[in-house]
């Protein structure tokens, strides 16, 4: 059966490293399992050499894997390898891919010396926290160029369904800063609720693509999640971490100023979490915004490592664990989120979907609360950006857009740090009085 290729944007990255970076580091794609690393690396290898070897260490033959035990005459071992693939190997013109390198450290610890030989290029992919485990007995090689693979996000999803007009159109529409209007703004939201019910991992976009059933992209996603939650039981037999990652939606919804852990499991102290949420978030299954306690360029300084908020790296993930309690999502439900017609708070679906699109864009994720001078109210402001010497930040609204009492506030008492304001809405776009009403579907063209 053909694998399905989607075009992605760390193509261009791949192609950035080739170019000026390859003679000296091996290239590292780093993300999450079934977000499409080894899918692009293979591509990117078809396309940009004139050979390559391939060697999957989740499945190869044990004589490939035995080559790495004795490193010290590489000539014998590119000759060896070569022998048992029956690839022709071209010196400056091929490349070696170490699939799933996180399970054989001793191949990764050996590009230090592959790269200084200089023959060939090198190409490694690793999934979860696994990669992080695994190394704390070598000599981790610091010949690597590290890239972060996300899943697809909102254009890429484009991309796959064969949608060539939506992009170019929002694209105008934000450089003439122009309202889409109604009829349009209704197709342009459909359109990015279906992205997020469908989600950015290459399975579940491929599934939509081939049955046009939301019901078994379900399927799929339960699938992934099943893969992920085995995966940590792997290294926390607590089944905690599993727990954390399912709370997430319920969090989410409780309104609370940070993650609770009593969400995921009664009785869990902080200390608990101190090793276990670090390795949570190398396994870009999650994740995180952290409290800003001072807003102010430079917030990685300011941050509360205590006081977080988490999310899934993947709206469409997220979508099938709020709906978890049952054995499959119901169509009916998918439909009516499809349409908007769901009697429920989608805010945090919403709140998700934008921290996602801020990570995949380069953003570092925090946030702001402070309390009322007259009141126990407290005032929140959902993400924090930097721009320049300056902060931007965002409110995340799916309901009323008009009421943004806590962006207010918080401008009111920073003004001096703050660049542009922002509302991430389900309406139309427009600014006014100084506020950039922005529809969700332009969050990532911005």
């Amino acid at each position: 059966m053909k694998e399905t290729v989607f075009k992605r944007k760390i193509y261009n990255e791949m192609l950035e490293w080739k170019r000026k970076r390859s003679d000296k580091y091996a290239l590292l794609i780093k993300g999450a399992r079934r977000v499409g690393k080894s899918t692009i690396a293979k591509e990117f290898a078809r396309n940009e050499f004139k050979s390559y070897i391939l060697i999957d260490f989740a499945n190869t033959r044990k004589e490939i894997v035995g080559l790495f035990d004795d490193m010290y005459n590489l000539d014998f071992f590119f000759l060896q390898l070569q022998q048992l693939t029956g690839i022709r190997l071209y010196e400056k013109e091929s490349v070696i891919i170490f699939d799933e390198v996180q399970l054989h450290p001793k191949a990764r610890q050996a590009i230090k010396y592959l790269v200084a030989d200089g023959r060939y290029k090198y190409i490694e992919t690793g999934s979860l926290l696994s990669i992080k485990r695994n190394t704390k007995d070598i000599l981790i090689p610091s010949e690597e160029h590290k890239l972060s693979m996300y899943p697809m996000d909102f254009e890429e999803f484009l991309w796959a369904i064969g949608d060539t007009v939506t992009a170019d159109t929002i694209r105008t529409l934000i450089k003439n800063r122009k309202a889409a209007g109604n009829a349009m703004h209704r197709d342009l939201m459909r359109i990015f609720r279906l992205y997020m019910l469908v989600g950015g991992m290459p399975q579940a976009v491929e599934t939509y693509i081939e049955q046009n059933n939301l019901q078994i992209v379900d399927e799929v996603k339960r699938e992934i999640i099943d893969l992920y939650e085995e995966d940590f039981v792997k290294v926390d037999g607590t089944g905690l971490a599993g727990d954390i990652y399912d709370a997430i939606p319920a969090n989410l919804t409780s309104n609370a100023s940070r993650y609770v852990l009593s969400n995921a499991r009664e009785g869990t102290r902080r200390e608990q979490l101190r090793g276990l949420l670090p390795d949570m978030l190398s396994s870009y299954t999650i994740s995180v915004a952290y409290h800003a306690n001072n807003p102010i360029v430079g917030m990685s300084l300011e941050k509360d490592a205590g006081r977080y908020k988490l999310y899934t790296s993947d709206v469409g993930l997220l979508v099938t664990l709020a709906f978890k309690d049952k054995a499959y999502t119901d169509n009916v439900i998918y439909n009516k989120l499809l349409s908007n017609k769901l009697e429920a708070n989608l805010g945090y679906m919403y709140e998700n979907a934008v921290a996602q699109m801020l990570i995949a864009k380069g953003d570092n994720l925090f946030y702001y609360t402070m309390g009322s001078e007259t009141s126990n109210h407290l005032y929140e402001i959902d993400f924090l950006i930097s721009a320049g010497d300056k902060i931007c930040p965002i409110e995340v609204k799916s309901g009323n857009y008009r009421n943004h009492k806590s962006l207010d506030v918080f401008c009111d008492k920073f003004s001096a740090r703050i660049k542009d304001k922002y509302v991430f809405h389900t309406k139309d776009y427009k600014r006014e009085n100084g506020i950039n009403y922005i529809p969700v579907y332009m969050v990532p063209f911005l």
